[in-house]
């Protein structure tokens, strides 16, 4: 099948810097689609402006109410392997990810075609130090709930995705729809065979970024979410175990 990527934005309430994330996609020629996840009105006029200027190159998907990044994105990804794209690029819509860096992982998403490209951040000095030290406690947990090192970050929101393989899963099996939807998206991609490639990538914390993660809430989700995946690694573990003899 012809190799043909498409990049996927879910966007909420990020006005100020979506301009320059479109502008980076469209230096590398891919169409762009962005998911309005329920933005405020300025945000919305904003995401409509960028449509009218990038006709043709930028599409535009609304959803009535907040679903969540996840929410956003599952649309996002239904939509455009719908309209027969192949691969699809996840980028947040907040300015930490380098764009230039696309190219990149383009390149090892049509070397593997079935693998999901997965961002292994290279913070500089702007990351917070809290969660740089609290991503830890999520990767520990997928290591054990893959019985397995190849995923080395979930939480990274730049990644190419197979949209036959993660289209199949998004249909099947019910995922967080907020912020533990990345981490599940991995873990459950790996469970099905999915073969991740970590690509190194730049990673800037904006000072005036605006962050959506709300500590209770979303906390609260992904040790949910950790605890059903750690069931799930307990009925798959003969699987995961064969297939790392297998590997080896």
């Amino acid at each position: 099948m012809q190799f043909k990527p498409v990049v996927v934005i879910p966007v909420y309430n990020h006005p100020d810097t979506i301009g320059a994330m479109v502008r980076g996609v469209m230096e590398h020629g891919l169409h762009c689609l962005l998911v309005d996840d329920g933005s405020e009105p300025r945000c919305a006029a904003v995401l409509e402006l960028l449509v009218r200027a990038h006709a043709g190159h930028v599409s535009l998907v609304k959803l009535p109410h907040n679903e969540g990044k996840g929410g956003a994105l599952m649309a996002g990804l239904r939509e455009v392997h719908r309209r027969g794209y192949t691969h699809a690029v996840q980028i947040d819509a907040d300015g930490q990810h380098d764009t230039r860096d696309i190219p990149r992982f383009l390149a090892q998403a049509e070397a593997h075609p079935q693998a999901v490209v997965c961002g292994c951040p290279l913070y500089d000095a702007s990351v917070p130090k809290g969660r740089l030290y609290g991503r830890y406690a999520t990767h520990v947990w997928v290591w054990i709930n893959t019985l397995s090192l190849a995923i080395r970050d979930s939480m990274c929101g730049f990644r190419v995705y197979p949209l036959q393989s993660v289209v199949e899963l998004i249909d099947q099996v019910k995922i967080g729809k907020r912020m533990d939807f990345d981490t599940e998206v991995m873990v459950r991609l790996f469970w099905r065979g999915v073969p991740v490639i970590n690509q190194p990538t730049r990673v800037t914390y904006p000072q005036d970024g605006i962050s959506h993660f709300r500590l209770g809430r979303d906390n609260l989700l992904i040790s949910r979410m950790h605890a059903v995946l750690f069931a799930g690694m307990l009925l798959r573990a003969p699987l995961l175990l064969w297939r790392k003899v297998g590997a080896a």
